[in-house]
């Protein structure tokens, strides 16, 4: 009896870890869909992107290439 429900706590745990990556996936699916509408909302988010991994290291990051070489890998 207890082999069976641990069983069934960890299927229900599967079941919702999906339904997490589901709507996660649905989230990102979104905001890509944001960024590519918004020109600069992706040199916004990679910007704090930098900022929050030079806070969490302590340290300063200098990033010398212009965004503008990066709108080749862009689909506009």
């Amino acid at each position: 009896m207890a082999a069976e429900a641990e069983a069934s706590r960890e299927a229900r745990a599967k079941v919702l870890a999906a339904e997490g990556e589901q709507r996660a996936s649905v989230a990102l699916k979104e905001a890509a869909n944001v960024m590519a509408d918004s020109p600069g909302a992706l040199q916004l988010r990679y910007l704090q992107t930098l900022n929050s991994i030079a806070a969490e290291r302590n340290s300063t990051i200098i990033f010398p290439l212009p965004i503008e070489l990066l709108k080749g890998f862009s689909s506009r």
